[in-house]
């Protein structure tokens, strides 16, 4: 059975959550009205990487942002992800919300690989938790943009059969090759479906590249953005990757006692 997905591939406005509420939820009702199950946004889009006034515009987990994805979830009886500013006492978080299509929350995964030439490592604390979780039974996982670079990380997350590996990120352009190249590796070595959201537009710092994509899991590019805002399509059927599996099994022929 197939399932339809939008890439929600937007600009983001520096350290203004309600312009990016307001604006994140005209494309997730727009997208929902297309008919898309499952719709994805991009990392820390309440925000930016505003790191420094975290203090003043990160949210907890029950914050306005949770009211809006749990409402719109729920409404339109859809599947939204994308990462945002997490609070936690004092300390900040960059962190993948899901939200299923009954309204529930049904992850929440922090960044486990600050990027440094973004300073997250001076203004964020790291997560230590897998981003797995299911939707209708069906196992995903999901992580934030330099987490791709660490394939030990996604490996660790296909262990238990997740078909797809979501990504929200805020990629700069002049390192845009190695976005694409990096997710049809993660795609061809786990056997899975990679989708992934990319930012557009600039912040004080940086320039964002977009390409957002999704990829099958033999590492045919099925949809690509380019690099200005839009909502990306593609319908994809989950069930593909069990038979890819038995076709190459090298989830069986592992040996991870080499590995170590």
């Amino acid at each position: 059975m197939k399932t339809n997905i939008a890439v929600i591939q937007m600009d983001i406005a520096f350290g203004d959550p309600e312009e990016n509420r307001k604006q994140a939820r005209k494309k997730i009702e727009k997208a929902a009205a297309e008919g898309s199950q499952i719709i994805v946004l991009p990392e820390l889009w309440t925000t930016g990487y505003d790191l420094s006034r975290f203090e003043t515009i990160a949210e907890t987990l029950d914050g306005p942002t949770h009211d809006l994805l749990r409402d719109l979830a729920a409404y339109h009886q859809v599947t939204i992800l994308g990462s945002i500013a997490e609070r936690d006492g004092s300390q900040f978080y960059n962190t993948l919300v899901t939200y299923d299509e009954t309204g529930a929350r049904v992850s929440s995964y922090r960044k486990a690989h600050l990027f440094r030439l973004m300073n997250e490592e001076k203004y964020l604390h790291s997560g230590n938790e897998k981003g797995n979780f299911q939707i209708a039974d069906v196992p995903f996982a999901g992580v934030i943009c330099y987490d791709i670079r660490f394939p030990e990380w996604m490996r660790t997350h296909m262990l238990d059969g997740s078909r797809a590996l979501f990504v929200v990120a805020e990629w700069p352009k002049p390192r845009i090759d190695h976005w694409r190249n990096l997710l049809v590796s993660r795609a061809i070595e786990n056997q899975c479906f990679v989708i992934a959201c990319n930012r557009v537009g600039k912040d004080p710092d940086n320039t964002f590249g977009g390409h957002s994509l999704v990829i099958d899991p033999w590492g045919k590019v099925v949809a690509e953005a380019g690099s200005h805002e839009e909502i990306l399509h593609a319908s994809v059927d989950f069930s593909d990757v069990d038979a890819i599996r038995k076709q190459i099994p090298i989830f069986q022929d592992r040996r991870p006692g080499l590995y170590e």
